[in-house]
């Protein structure tokens, strides 16, 4: 049975950089909260720390809050909830403000005031950036300050598997200690769920090997709906093997895209509509739905170059010299030599789109409460929404902090009104644990390998799901994923050991990479349109009158999940046509 109960006030699952912004303000809110920060990887380690480009927020006197918002919502072809993106740029410069006075080391102009950059589907400069490592610097400085406070306690390398929910609201969850494979539980009044997003379910991203949606499978297995799940952001510019990101800013620097020709052919697609057009300004900073998509284009055309891992195109930032490269584009120079021994000093990286970011998410709203009383979210994990069809680069880290902030002080107040937890706990314990014991006992004469099912998971939402979906593709892969899903009861453990199990830990994310899976393919096949990411060949129009609605899936026992709607909120942009570069 469960060896050990812990308690806290407010427990937060994921500590990258949502998770440690909602730890510090729970604190600050009340110190006398215990708070508790569950991650199934060391904080440094939480993929924040890989952001590299930078995070936008209002900061120049030629910019303005409703400019912001508006290439926001433009961005994401107006399904974002304007209510929410009007809350998030208002609020996102004070954020920035606040992570410079905690000691996050900005890039400075001359003058010493913050340098911004440029970034593709922004109209101003209004990224902030710490050269080419943003992400690193802006997670080392929340987690010293999280040092600061006694009132957080954290609980490295423990794997939630599951959420304790009784009479009518979440109150905790259950955990598996890595390090002894120990089975705990902590009750918790309030929970924020951090867990970042789902994009290993495809084969080509730029997440780590940890971003398996487990936070989102938790929410969804408790009966929150995750919406907009069909809007998964392709990167236009991973490396082609390891999917490995060379951050936009490379192009914001003035980084060309160059077909096997070295022709720059991003000046043949309007950026803001499907086909090709006259040559457009943007062109390399177009928004990043539409650059995945023009590369499709010049593949079926013949204009890419072939490669050991597929068609790639080159991304050329000789131009810009040494000087400029080492000083603001470091690590992509780095990553460069260390991965695909090449100098971009010298040479030209060859690029391919990649699945970088999923715009949907566990359903919240503005303050990150989720529809189960006591429990929220915020981050990737979560859809607010202010990212709609189409997330704007360097909108991400600014949203971690801004969402981040909020989730944690309501899940605070929240916490302060509960007194006790209910007696059904008990045996929600013992039910976990015993479907637990089956992955160490019950798997040992499994028939299938965890591989082989995510091979197949990657092969299908690759071919079926991927920047261009059709009905047939989508059918298809939903097929597979239902016959994977059966398979998954079956798979094989191999080793039976109580301490750093990573094969047990896998196959737990092989479930949760499942769940994520039949909710991209549901929404996507619900939605017949086009709409930012979600390409529909067989459909290929933006239809308001019909979808300018949220997805919501909600989990069915069998089958996959069943699909409702819920309005966008329009406060003062209309529905319009997107336009770049004019």
């Amino acid at each position: 049975m469960i060896q050990k109960s812990h308690e806290c006030d407010v427990l937060i699952i994921g500590a990258g950089g949502a998770g440690l912004r909602a730890a510090i303000v729970a604190v600050e809110h009340d110190p006398g909260l215990k708070v508790g920060i569950v991650s199934k990887v060391y904080p440094m380690r939480s993929h924040t720390v890989s952001a590299e480009g930078g995070a936008a927020a209002v900061i120049k006197d030629f910019d303005s809050f409703d400019l912001h918002a508006y290439d926001t919502i433009s961005g994401g072809d107006w399904l974002c909830d304007q209510d929410a993106v009007e809350v998030f740029v208002s609020e996102a410069p004070r954020e920035m403000i606040r992570l410079e006075h905690w000691g996050c080391p900005w890039s400075r102009e001359e003058s010493g005031k913050v340098a911004v950059r440029p970034f593709g589907g922004m109209k101003n400069k209004r990224t902030w950036y710490a050269a080419d490592k943003t992400g690193f610097h802006l997670l080392h400085t929340l987690f010293q300050t999280t040092l600061k406070y006694d009132g957080i306690v954290r609980f490295d390398e423990w794997f939630v598997t599951s959420l304790l929910v009784d009479a009518g609201r979440c109150q905790g969850a259950v955990v598996l200690e890595m390090a002894t494979g120990k089975i705990e539980a902590i009750r918790a009044k309030a929970v924020v769920i951090c867990t970042g997003g789902g994009g290993k379910v495809f084969p080509y991203t730029t997440n780590a090997k940890i971003k398996t949606g487990d936070g989102m499978s938790l929410a969804y297995r408790a009966g929150v709906p995750l919406k907009d799940m069909e809007f998964v952001q392709y990167h236009p510019t991973g490396l082609p093997f390891t999917g490995i990101l060379i951050t936009e800013a490379a192009r914001a620097e003035g980084g060309f895209l160059l077909n096997k020709d070295g022709y720059r052919y991003l000046q043949d697609y309007d950026l803001g509509k499907p086909e090709p057009v006259p040559v457009l300004k943007s062109m390399e900073l177009g928004p990043r739905d539409r650059l995945s998509q023009a590369f499709m284009k010049e593949m079926e055309k013949g204009r890419t170059l072939n490669g050991n891992y597929g068609p790639y195109v080159h991304l050329d930032i000789r131009h810009l010299g040494k000087e400029i490269i080492n000083s603001r584009l470091p690590f992509v120079r780095e990553l460069c030599m260390k991965y695909e021994n090449l100098d971009p000093v010298e040479d030209m990286i060859p690029v391919r789109p990649v699945v970088h970011y999923m715009m949907g998410g566990i359903h919240t709203d503005i303050e990150g409460a989720t529809p189960l009383p006591g429990l929220f979210a915020a981050g990737e994990c979560a859809c607010v929404s202010i990212n709609g069809a189409n997330r704007l680069g360097s909108n991400s880290l600014t949203e971690l902090l801004v969402f981040g902030a909020r989730a944690g002080k309501s899940a605070a107040q929240y916490a302060k009104t509960r007194n006790g937890f209910s007696t059904g706990l008990k045996s929600i314990y013992g039910d976990e644990w015993n479907r637990l014991q089956k992955l160490y006992i019950k798997k040992k004469n499994g028939k299938i390998r965890i591989a082989e099912i995510r091979d197949r998971l990657h092969n299908a939402m690759e071919k079926g799901a991927g920047i261009y979906r059709s009905e047939q593709s989508l059918f298809e892969s939903q097929k597979i994923i239902e016959n994977l899903q059966e398979l998954s009861h079956e798979i094989r453990i191999s080793d039976y050991s109580s301490v750093f199990n990573t094969e047990i830990i896998d196959a737990l994310e092989l479930s949760c990479l499942l769940d994520i899976a039949e909710s991209v393919i549901q929404s996507a096949l619900c939605r017949k349109e086009s709409r930012g990411s979600h390409q529909r060949i067989d459909f290929p129009n933006r239809d308001d009158r019909n979808y300018l609605n949220h997805s919501l899936a909600y989990k069915r026992p069998e089958n996959f999940p069943e699909i409702r709607y819920h309005p966008v909120k329009i406060t003062r942009w209309p529905p319009g046509e997107r336009i770049y570069g004019r």
